[in-house]
């Protein structure tokens, strides 16, 4: 568990929690979802204490469930928004034979390292307590970052510390909106290798759980963003009906709020429609390798008939020489078999010729 000061112009880890708030800035108190568990009754001592009421025993539960999907749920003292990130796991990066291909087995483990665990925060008007899996980078990526700014530096165009609990919580759910862009990359390689297997004609594609378990996953990723949108959508509802503030600075901290959770959910909605967007391309690509396989059997097929249809009559020739007559023509002349070879061999080009012609037996039919 990291615990944090925030203040307008200061960023400070603290040891412990401290026995009262600061004066100024607020409290940000990161923890890992099974530490969060072991500490919980100490952390709902000092929430007692400093902001005058508890997490409800509901939202503990919801803050250390690892299947909950994301939402957004409040009381009359604090917010709780949880928050499914999406994330390439670990060792994804190594998936690939080189910048450009991967294969049958790498995209397998493309789709079983995709990470939707979720992260809780419960937003007090002075507290900050988030709750993350025991491998998310979220809150020390944040604390190097907002240590840096607290030191003078720019960091990715960000310019002032978070001033209230609400405005580091939607910085941080923007920063795991766009951590899906490593994602991305991932799936759209993979279900581009998978794609050009399908329709290689050389290829003979038999790995269809591999194929069902990719347009799982992206059924799931769908899932996952719809409920994204859905409890930021509802964090906007709730902050449209917060009290105006009565000071001019007050307004304009609400007013940056709404404009960065409209900001949010717009990323939510871009990353949604590519979700759809890759899952889209993968039943076209279903459909164009029955397409393409339909079409050589049909060019199978055709060239089969085409052959049937140019010895047919050669096979009427020698049958009718082959019956069990004495005075049939040409049999009994020596040059009786090679005028009947001669005249299959000219019906057997003519017809040939005639079928290569129609385009019968070219290579692109």
């Amino acid at each position: 568990m990291r615990i944090f000061h925030v203040s307008a112009d200061r960023f400070t880890e603290l040891d412990s929690l401290p026995e009262a708030l600061p004066a100024t800035g607020f409290v940000w108190v990161g923890s890992a979802r099974r530490e969060f568990e072991v500490r919980a009754a100490e952390l709902q001592e000092r929430l007692q204490r400093w902001e005058g009421g508890a997490l409800v025993d509901l939202h503990v539960s919801d803050l250390l469930n690892n299947q909950l999907p994301s939402h957004y749920d409040y009381t009359s003292w604090y917010d709780l928004m949880v928050f499914r990130r999406l994330a390439a796991g670990a060792g994804s990066e190594k998936l690939f034979v080189d910048d450009e291909r991967g294969t049958l087995a790498t995209a397998r483990q493309a789709l079983s390292s995709i990470d939707t665990s979720p992260v809780g925060f419960a937003l007090f008007d002075r507290v900050l307590i988030t709750v993350h899996p025991a491998d998310c980078a979220v809150r020390d990526h944040f604390a190097q970052r907002l240590a840096s700014l607290a030191a003078g530096a720019e960091l990715r165009g960000s310019a002032r510390l978070p001033t209230n609990p609400a405005d580091l919580m939607l910085r941080m759910v923007n920063h795991m909106v766009d951590s899906y862009l490593d994602l991305r990359r991932l799936l759209t390689r993979q279900l581009g290798f998978l794609q050009r297997e399908l329709l290689n004609p050389a290829s003979r594609f038999h790995d269809w759980p591999l194929l069902l378990d990719a347009r799982n996953a992206l059924h799931q990723l769908e899932d996952t963003c719809e409920d994204q949108r859905s409890a930021v959508q509802e964090w906007i509802d709730a902050l449209d009906e917060w009290p105006e503030a009565a000071d001019a600075a007050a307004r304009r901290e609400h007013e940056l709020l709404r404009v960065r959770s409209r900001d949010v959910l717009e990323h939510i909605e871009r990353v949604l429609a590519h979700v759809r967007r890759l899952e889209q391309s993968a039943e076209n690509a279903v459909q164009m390798h029955f397409s393409a396989l339909g079409h050589r059997t049909n060019d199978i097929m055709r060239t089969l008939t085409v052959l049937t249809a140019i010895f047919m009559p050669l096979n009427l020739i020698t049958g009718f020489f082959g019956m069990n007559f004495d005075s049939l023509p040409l049999i009994h002349t020596a040059t009786g078999v090679w005028v009947t070879i001669g005249l299959m061999a000219l019906l057997g080009l003519g017809f040939g010729a005639f079928f290569w012609r129609k385009r019968y037996l070219s290579m692109r039919g």
